[in-house]
């Protein structure tokens, strides 16, 4: 859990690199994900080519409120804009004393696109200013560029990184045997 501080700044993430950072910008080179506010809601800022997914079947307006297993990709609805999130009951919406997941998408050091989600605890209704909390509770992205990631899941490795591993744990038993 990261807490992200509340002011014109917030926090800056590089998903790659598992960097996490309140301040500017400058202290996560190549950040993917800025929240921010100096109020009681949530703003993004995007990286270049970067953008927060709506909720399904809407096309304008801010990142949206994913439910669980939502594919996040290519046919999803960006927000590139600098906009806050919405707080209520409707589909999508933020809710205060909540978790909330977004889908977005970054580029990647190598330059290319990939997608993913992260998940949000918001502190109570009625909290303003910098009393209310906004701490980054996990997040997960599909390291295959262009490749779609399901909204809460963590993309397993691929077969052959299983392999290896399960080769490197046989070479650590051999050695601890001699």
């Amino acid at each position: 859990n990261f807490v992200c501080a509340v002011d014109i700044d917030g926090c800056y993430i590089n998903v790659q690199t598992n960097t996490l950072s309140n301040g500017p910008g400058s202290g996560v080179p190549g950040w993917d994900v800025n929240p921010y506010t100096s109020g009681g809601g949530m703003n993004f800022f995007n990286s270049t080519g970067g953008g927060q997914m709506r909720y399904p079947g809407v096309t304008v307006g801010p990142a949206g409120n994913l439910a669980l297993g939502t594919s996040i990709g290519a046919t999803g609805s960006f927000n590139t804009s600098t906009t806050g999130v919405v707080f209520g009951s409707a589909a999508g919406n933020w809710a205060y004393s909540a978790e909330n997941i977004i889908g977005f998408r970054f580029v990647a050091a190598a330059g290319t696109t990939h997608y993913g989600w992260m998940r949000f605890l918001m502190g109570a209704a009625g909290s303003s200013g910098t009393s209310m909390t906004r701490t980054v509770v996990d997040y997960g992205y599909e390291s295959t560029a262009a490749t779609a990631i399901l909204a809460g899941a963590v993309p397993v490795p691929a077969p052959g990184a299983i392999a290896l591993l399960g080769v490197a744990g046989l070479a650590g038993g051999r050695r601890r045997r001699n």
